[in-house]
């Protein structure tokens, strides 16, 4: 499910890049959900192995 949604945010903002309409620092918070979600993500397969 964590990894679903990283991945959703990380290609809004390789479009937002792609489109080079940005809403100011919008794209990068969502560059920074997706890494912190990728990581919890990680982190937890790891407990649970």
């Amino acid at each position: 499910m964590l990894m679903t949604i990283a991945i959703v945010l990380l290609v809004l903002w390789l479009l937002g890049l792609v489109t080079g309409t940005t809403l100011g620092g919008f794209i990068y918070v969502l560059l920074v959900i997706a890494a912190v979600l990728f990581l919890v993500q990680v982190i937890n397969g790891r407990r649970v192995t």
